[in-house]
C-alpha cells in the first residue's frame, strides 16, 4: 500500500464557489434533486477541496426539530460534509464511480452555535475537505479513506467532520454482504414496515413534530439505561432517497440522536430542566462493525449519565441477533440561552 498526504505548499488560494444550483444529483449519490446540499466542488490543491452548501429553510426532515431558537440541523451539516466528501472524491481525489463507500468510524461537532441560527447566517456555508488515502500497490485504487472536514458559515468556522472509509467495488461489496448474512438481502423497497413493530414513540418525546420523522419505538427506562427499538419509515424520502440492502448510517445516527434527547430531557441535571423541549444534538462521535439488515430487528440501548457543564453525552449502543453492530456517542447542549443571543 502507498498512502498519499498533502504536500508542503503555498497558502491556499480559495476558490470563488457558485451558489446557484445544486450539482448532478450523481455526484452526491442522491436520487432526488431536493436531497442534494452541494452546489459547487472546486480544487484548491492536489486532495483538498472546498465546497458551497445550499441548506434549505424548509425541509421535511432537517426542519422538522422543536428547539427554540431554530438551529440549522446538525444531520443536515452532516450530510452536506458527506457528499461533499463524495462529490469531491470522485472530482479530485481518484476514486472511480461505482465505488461503494463504507464508513468505519468518524466524528462530528458544532462550534459556535449562533451562527447557525436559521435566517440569521453570517454568510454563505461551504465545507472545506481535505483527502488521506491508500491506494493498492498493483492496481492504484484507493482501498482505505480518511477526509477531515472544516465547515464554515461565512467566515465563522461551525463545525468539524472526520470520517474513514473503506472503498470497494460494487461485486466486492455483495461478497461482503453475502459474507455477513449467509443469504441475498432483502431492499428497503420491498418492505413497508418493520419487522414486529408495534408502535413509535411520540414525536414531541424525540424533538419532532411530524411522525414520518420518529424513528424509535417507545422506549423503556431503567434507573442504568434507556432502550428502544430502531424503525424507521420507509416511506421516508431523506433517510430512504434510494433502496437500500440495510439500514443507511444516517438511520443509525438519527436513532441515536433521538433516543439521545429522550435520555438527556429524562436525566437529572441542568441540561434537562425543561425536559428535551430546548435541547439540541451538537456532536456525534462512533463506529460502525457490521451492516443494520432490514428483516432483523433492531435494538438500541442509552446509557443514562450525568450531565457535566451542562452537556450529555450519550452513549448508545446497537444490537442486533445478540451482535453490536454499531456505537455512537451524542453530545446533547441545551439552547434556550442562546434566545438572547
Amino acid at each position: 500500500m502507498t498512502t498519499q498526504v498533502l504536500e508542503d505548499a503555498a497558502p491556499d488560494v480559495r476558490p470563488t464557489l457558485d451558489y446557484g444550483r445544486t450539482i448532478e444529483r450523481s455526484l452526491a449519490h442522491r436520487s432526488a434533486i431536493s436531497e442534494v446540499f452541494v452546489t459547487d466542488v472546486r480544487t484548491v490543491r492536489p486532495m483538498a477541496v472546498t465546497s458551497g452548501i445550499h441548506l434549505p429553510l424548509t425541509h421535511l426532515y432537517y426542519s422538522d426539530h422543536r428547539p427554540r431558537p431554530k438551529l440549522h440541523d446538525s444531520l443536515l451539516l452532516l450530510e452536506a460534509g458527506r457528499q461533499a466528501s463524495i462529490a469531491g472524491g470522485h472530482t479530485n481525489a481518484g476514486v472511480p464511480a461505482g465505488t461503494v463507500a463504507i464508513v468505519h468510524a468518524f466524528q462530528f461537532s458544532l462550534r459556535n452555535l449562533s451562527a447557525l441560527r436559521v435566517g440569521g447566517e453570517p454568510g454563505q456555508p461551504r465545507i472545506d475537505t481535505d483527502f488521506f488515502g491508500k491506494t493498492a500497490r498493483h492496481s492504484g485504487r484507493f482501498r482505505k479513506g480518511r477526509l477531515e472536514q472544516r465547515i464554515f458559515m461565512g467566515d465563522v468556522h461551525v463545525g468539524d467532520h472526520a470520517m474513514d472509509v473503506l472503498f470497494l467495488k460494487g461485486d466486492e461489496n455483495e461478497i461482503l454482504r453475502h459474507a455477513q448474512r449467509g443469504t441475498p438481502a432483502p431492499l428497503s423497497s420491498e418492505f413497508t414496515e418493520w419487522p414486529g413493530v408495534v408502535g413509535r414513540v411520540a414525536p414531541e418525546l424525540v424533538g419532532r413534530d411530524n411522525p414520518l420523522n420518529v424513528v424509535l419505538t417507545e422506549p423503556e427506562f431503567t434507573a442504568e439505561s434507556v432502550t428502544a427499538q430502531v424503525v424507521p419509515r420507509f416511506d421516508n424520502p431523506a433517510l430512504f432517497d434510494h433502496s437500500y440492502d440495510h439500514l443507511p448510517a444516517m438511520a443509525l445516527v438519527e436513532a441515536a440522536r433521538q433516543l439521545a434527547l429522550v435520555t438527556a430531557g429524562a436525566a437529572p441535571g441542568p441540561a434537562s430542566a425543561s425536559g428535551s423541549a430546548n435541547l439540541f444534538a451538537a456532536g456525534y462521535e462512533g463506529g460502525f462493525q457490521r451492516f443494520a439488515e432490514l428483516d432483523v430487528p433492531l435494538t438500541a440501548t442509552a446509557a443514562r449519565t450525568p450531565a457535566s457543564d451542562g452537556r450529555h453525552t450519550v452513549r448508545v449502543r446497537f444490537r442486533q441477533d445478540d451482535q453490536e453492530i454499531a456505537e455512537l456517542s451524542v453530545t446533547v447542549v441545551d439552547v434556550s440561552h442562546l434566545h438572547g443571543s
